[in-house]
Order: C-alpha cells, then sequence, then structure tokens
C-alpha cells in the first residue's frame, strides 16, 4: 500500500549554546535599552491599586524578611516552602482564588466558548524538545465579553495536560488594552493558582514585547516571587530574538503582533547602523539533503538510503539503547529536556553519517528519539489520517478498536506501519516499567501523540489535543490486540 508523501521543508532551528537541562534561561531585560510605549493608560498601577506594604506584611507574616526571599544563593528550599504557605496564608491584598478540580469521574468543564478566541495555543517543541505553549494578549477580547476567572480555568485546564513534562511558555504581550486587560487582583489569583505544580517544569518563560505595564507588574510582586522563578523569565524585545530559542515557523504570530514587531524594528533601525535590525532575507528553499540524511526527511528516503532498512538507523539506535534496565527506569523518561547544543551535534553527525554515542544520557537519546518523529516530511500517522484521528473522542466506545484496526492495519502504509509498530513496542516496555520511570501510557501519549500525529500546516490546536492524545493513549494500551505479529 503506498500513499503520497507531501514534501514539506523542515526550518533549521537555531541552537541556544547553554545546558538546557540544567540552566533556565537568563533574563534580557537589562540587555535592552528600548522600550515600546504603553497602549493604555497605566494610571491604575501607578496610583495604588495594589498596596505592596501589604504584600509585605504577608510575607514578613510568614516568617521572612524581604532580604530573606531576594537571597541570590536560594537552593529551591525557600520556593517550595515559601509558596506553599503563600496559598495557605490569608492574604489581606486580595481573596483567594477557589478553583473547582475536576475529579476524573466527573465531566470536564466544556471551554469551547473560550478555545474560540484563539488566546491559548501549543505550537511543538522548542529547540531543546521542549513543548511550547503561547498566549496572545492581542486575541483576548473585552471584559465584558470574557471572564477572567473562567480564563484562568481554561489556562490552568490547557497547561494540566503538559506541566508533567518539561515545557516552555511565550506571551505575546502587544495588544492588551485598557479595554481588555485583567484587573491586578486577578494577576495575583493567577500567580498564586499557578502552584508548584505548574512552575517546576516550566523552564522558560518568553515575555515578547514587554511595556511598562510588565515592568511595573515585576516591580509589585517581586517581593513574594521566588529568585528561582524570576531566572526563567526572559525580556524579548523583537521576534529576532525569540527566533534564537524557538522555531517561528511553528508559531502561529497574530498579524497585529508581526505588524507592531515590524514597527518597532524600523524605529529601532533610525537609531541604531546595525545590520541585525534589518529585515530577515527571503526563504530561500532548502539544500538537497545529503543520501545519508535521517532527519527532516520522508521515510522511503531514508529506506531507499539505508540499504533498504524498514526502520530508520537512529530509531533503532535510541531505541536499543533506551531499552537497557537502567534507562526504563529512569524517572521522566521523555519527559525531561536534553542540551540544545549536544542534541544539535548528534543531529549534525546523523545527517552526515557518522557515529554518535549517546555518553550514557538517556535524556539525550529520548530527545533525538522525539526529534526524528517530529521532524519527518509527513508524520508516522500520515496527513491523510489527522481529520479522522482527530475525531476519535467523538466514536463510541464500542466501535474505537474496529476504527483504530482500520486506520493502522489498512490505511497506513506499510513502512510506517512497520515503524509505528516498533516504537510502540518499545513504548510498551516503557509503560511496564511506570512504577519506576512514572510513564504511564497516558503520560507516554501526551509526549507522543504530538510527534505521531499533526496537520499539513503544522500547528496543534487545542481542540485536537485530547482526541490525538485519546488516539495515542487507546494504542498503546491495545497494542497487543493491533498489530500482527
Amino acid at each position: 500500500m503506498e500513499t503520497t508523501s507531501k514534501s514539506t521543508t523542515t526550518p533549521t532551528k537555531t541552537s541556544s549554546g547553554h545546558n538546557d537541562n540544567e540552566d533556565p534561561y537568563p533574563s534580557l531585560s537589562d540587555c535592552h535599552d528600548y522600550e515600546p510605549n504603553l497602549e493604555f493608560d497605566d494610571t491604575e498601577l501607578q496610583h495604588t491599586v495594589v498596596n505592596p506594604d501589604l504584600l509585605q506584611d504577608d510575607v514578613v507574616s510568614l516568617g521572612g524578611g524581604l532580604d530573606y526571599l531576594e537571597s541570590p544563593v536560594s537552593d529551591g528550599t525557600i520556593e517550595d516552602n515559601f509558596e506553599a504557605e503563600l496559598l495557605n496564608a490569608p492574604t489581606r491584598a486580595f481573596d483567594s482564588l477557589s478553583y473547582p478540580f475536576v475529579d476524573e469521574d466527573e465531566d470536564e468543564e466544556d471551554f469551547s466558548d473560550v478555545s474560540t478566541y484563539g488566546i491559548v495555543e501549543v505550537v511543538g517543541d522548542d529547540t531543546a524538545g521542549r513543548r511550547v505553549i503561547v498566549v496572545s494578549a492581542c486575541r483576548l477580547p473585552g471584559n465584558k465579553e470574557l471572564d477572567h476567572q473562567r480564563l484562568l480555568r481554561y489556562l490552568m485546564y490547557t497547561l494540566d495536560k503538559f506541566v508533567e513534562q518539561d515545557y516552555s511558555l511565550v506571551y505575546f504581550h502587544h495588544g492588551l488594552t485598557s479595554k481588555n486587560k485583567p484587573t491586578i487582583s486577578w494577576l495575583w489569583q493567577a500567580y498564586c493558582a499557578f502552584d508548584r505544580k505548574y512552575k517546576k517544569n516550566l523552564k522558560a518563560l518568553y515575555l515578547v514585547h514587554p511595556t511598562n505595564f510588565i515592568r511595573i507588574i515585576w516591580k509589585i510582586f517581586r517581593a513574594v516571587i521566588s529568585v528561582k522563578f524570576g531566572r526563567k523569565m526572559m525580556y524579548v524585545n523583537c521576534l529576532n530574538e525569540l527566533s534564537q530559542y524557538l522555531n517561528l515557523d511553528q508559531i502561529s504570530i497574530p498579524q497585529p503582533v508581526l505588524e507592531h514587531d515590524e514597527r518597532l524594528m524600523a524605529k529601532n533601525s533610525r537609531f541604531s547602523s546595525s545590520s541585525a535590525a534589518a529585515p530577515s532575507p527571503p526563504h530561500t528553499p532548502a539544500p538537497t539533503p545529503l543520501p545519508t540524511q535521517q532527519f527532516g526527511v520522508s521515510l522511503q528516503f531514508i529506506k531507499e538510503n539505508h540499504q533498504g532498512e524498514v526502520i530508520p538507523p537512529l530509531v533503532r539506535q535510541c531505541v536499543e539503547f533506551l531499552s537497557s534496565p537502567d534507562a526504563l527506569e529512569t524517572e521522566g523518561l521523555f519527559r525531561r529536556s536534553a542540551n540544545v547544543s549536544v542534541v544539535k551535534e548528534l543531529q549534525a553527525k546523523v545527517n552526515q553519517g557518522l557515529p554518535i554515542d549517546f555518553n550514557g544520557d538517556v535524556h539525550i537519546a529520548a530527545v533525538l528519539l522525539k526529534t526524528f518523529l517530529r521532524e519527518l516530511e509527513e508524520p508516522i500517522m500520515t496527513f491523510d489520517l489527522y481529520d479522522e484521528i482527530t475525531q476519535f473522542q467523538s466514536i463510541s466506545k464500542d466501535e474505537r478498536p474496529r476504527h483504530v484496526k482500520i486506520l493502522i492495519l489498512e490505511k497506513l502504509p506499510e513502512d510506517n506501519y512497520q515503524v509505528l509498530k516498533y516504537i510502540v513496542r518499545f513504548l510498551s516496555k516503557v509503560m511496564d516499567r511506570c512504577d519506576l520511570n512514572k510513564m504511564t501510557s497516558f503520560n507516554l501519549a501526551v509526549v507522543f501523540g504530538p510527534n505521531l500525529v499533526w496537520s499539513q500546516s503544522g500547528q496543534l490546536s487545542l481542540s485536537a489535543i485530547a482526541p490525538i492524545n485519546m488516539f495515542t493513549d487507546f494504542v498503546l494500551v491495545h497494542h497487543d490486540q493491533i498489530f500482527i505479529i
């Protein structure tokens, strides 16, 4: 069985060049002098909406002063204990937020009305293999149209799907106006609601196009934001800076943000003769791949150039390395990020046909495997099957086994079938050690679903995440009944 491969060019990603597995990105707030104008009147901020003394009183009442909380030698202990205490402490400045967490046996809250605004999007992975979540302020409707408490529950509902693995958050600030900006008390409630569960695996928070509003908010909340969390925040004044860490072609950047960035670059060009502010050169076609290349090409290309091997050599090497007992029992396998420069170096060697060595690092091998799947010209579960997979949630439970077998056994090309079977059977070994590695079928589905299924546009809408994860989880759980021996 054959299918037509829809070839797409995989953009080149730029390495940040430092160890993202251990250290968060530093802040760039001191590296830029240019400050965009406020898009709304910040009188509210400058006229005591929040009394910092109240916040300071609450902090001191917990047994620590401001100097203690802002100690640059924090080892994380302060963050772990302080945030838990802060959530339980009586806060006089604002009322605490009561978030109705949904029990597994209860129906989930329907956020379809909120999701239509496109405020939150999941857009693939960054250069370290971390999932990227984008929040766009310009897509916030007027305050009278949207209940911000409901928006907060929607944000938590979205993040709940990803917080167990390393992830990055991008916030496009342009477009926040006096008509759609939330209150300061809501921002405080949001910070309290996003407890350590959400913060511990957040590796980078990019604040794009910051204004005085962001800096004033930072000064107000600085007393109660841990140093450890503060180091994850990074001001990004233009999209060109953001491209150092993320593949912008994978991000659905709102048109108002693109236009705003162009205006900023044009304005900055009058004050600087640096060519760095010049517009990016026009897109040029990707060079012809080397015969030895495995990243960014099709399964058919790899097979034709590697002695007819159906299982790509890199996939086999990663799986065999990760199949050792020590690797299978590593907690957080496939959820942790890896050193960007090492991953890029190994990718280059693979594409050149050179031997590679993981040096005993299971997370390097795990990220390489995920990166290989994500950078295929067409996903393992082909573009033609995308619509059927995203409808999986609407299929009755009795019909799901038959539906999945038809998709995989009849509609999936033979080579794709063999590669999928090889990977899923390996993942079944990972599930068998879930008591140690914490990677259940659901957790693996969250990680691998978007790397096995995506649309031809390359974007992953929030409405597609649940059915894709559910489909992948079903395949993992029932792999013995699906795949022919």
